[in-house]
């Protein structure tokens, strides 16, 4: 709104608005506004929601220390997703399709996670979701997202190939041609494609998911994957650039920088909120939405398996559930960490909280750097 605003009407009577129409510039204003906005409305929003009794509930199961949290506001994630809508819809060009998919990602699961938190704190759990049924709603936003992307495909805006690290030719199409000749075999040439998207914003939403379980853990590692996808989206949409690193050249993810930069500045806000000890919690319509819109970020500039790197605490968070209650079903009862996800573990051996929270953080680093280190690597 600001862009057009600024610089597709009133450049033309000040020159110097013509600054807007560079993406650096929109980058740095949608990050400071992103963060204005979140350390502005916390106080604000920490107080309705302690107002309305939205306390977190903590599981009977969970570690003795997180007893005393029992009642810390929740559901702080409308903060987040307030904080990068509106920077986005400000200084985005919203002619942009890619925007308003991104956008779809991060409220389409971000309503989810709000039905869950909202059953969860009014204990009205006939309003709330299962977890079947918050899984099946999450595939069905992903799929919607998949549906428009196939749109985008025909119009030759988005291609359906994979980017391999390490492998500058090896270049996957999920689409699969050879199968819509024939009438019969014409919804298999999709299914490869739908069933990757699926698994890669679905997986993204719930590893965030999982990893918040300690004051400023997960929003702390979103601070460190939304600057690389900044970094990435810019050098996508980069001609220059992106035949140099040999990327997929799509120029329409320039205005995704201007998402990821809100994303970052959100996220850099909330932690000053959920720093140990956290005032406020993201709940799941926070970490829910976070994780969606990593995804589709990822989805949209080819980058989905970098992701794993870039989100690389995440997937161990996610691997460290699923291994533990695959062992539990089929050892019976054998468990392989003595609490999961894996941040509970280190904590049951001893380490204080904020130095789980801070090993994880470098950690998280460290895979985000290795992660742009390999776009070279090929």
């Amino acid at each position: 709104m600001l862009y057009w605003l600024l610089y597709q009407v009133l450049h033309k009577y000040i020159p110097a608005f013509r600054v807007f129409q560079y993406i650096t510039t929109r980058v740095a204003l949608a990050s400071l506004t992103a963060m204005a906005i979140g350390l502005a409305l916390g106080p604000w929003m920490i107080g309705k929601l302690r107002a309305w009794s939205f306390g977190q509930h903590i599981r009977e199961e969970g570690p003795q220390s997180h007893r005393k949290k029992a009642g810390t506001p929740t559901m702080g994630g409308l903060l987040i997703v307030a904080s990068i809508v509106l920077p986005t819809l400000l200084w985005a060009d919203l002619h942009n399709q890619y925007i308003w998919l991104a956008l779809l990602g991060l409220v389409g699961f971000g309503i989810i996670g709000f039905i869950d938190d909202y059953a969860k704190v009014t204990k009205k759990r006939n309003l709330g979701l299962t977890s079947r049924q918050k899984f099946w709603a999450q595939v069905l936003v992903a799929m919607l997202i998949g549906f428009c992307l196939l749109l985008l495909h025909s119009h030759q805006t988005y291609s359906t190939t994979i980017n391999v690290p390490f492998f500058k030719q090896f270049k996957p199409d999920l689409l699969l041609d050879s199968l819509t000749k024939n009438f019969w075999t014409y919804p298999l040439a999709f299914a490869p494609f739908y069933l990757f998207i699926v698994f890669v914003m679905v997986g993204s939403s719930n590893s965030v998911n999982l990893t918040d379980g300690l004051d400023g853990l997960a929003i702390g590692l979103m601070i460190i994957a939304s600057a690389a996808m900044t970094m990435l989206t810019y050098l996508t949409s980069n001609a220059a650039l992106a035949q140099y690193l040999d990327l997929a050249r799509l120029p329409n993810s320039q205005e995704l920088t201007i998402f990821c930069a809100s994303m970052l500045g959100a996220s850099l806000a909330f932690l000053w909120w959920n720093s140990h000890p956290a005032q406020v919690f993201m709940g799941d319509v926070g970490s829910l939405a976070l994780g969606g819109g990593l995804g589709i970020v990822a989805v949209l500039i080819k980058q989905e398996i970098l992701l794993i790197f870039i989100g690389g605490i995440y997937v161990i968070e996610a691997l460290s559930v699923i291994l533990q209650v695959g062992s539990y079903k089929l050892r019976n009862g054998k468990r392989i960490f003595k609490m999961a996800p894996i941040h509970h573990h280190f904590e049951a051996l001893g380490w204080p909280e904020s130095k789980v929270i801070v090993r994880f953080w470098i950690a998280g680093l460290i895979m985000a750097l290795f992660a742009l280190t390999t776009l070279k690597l090929r």
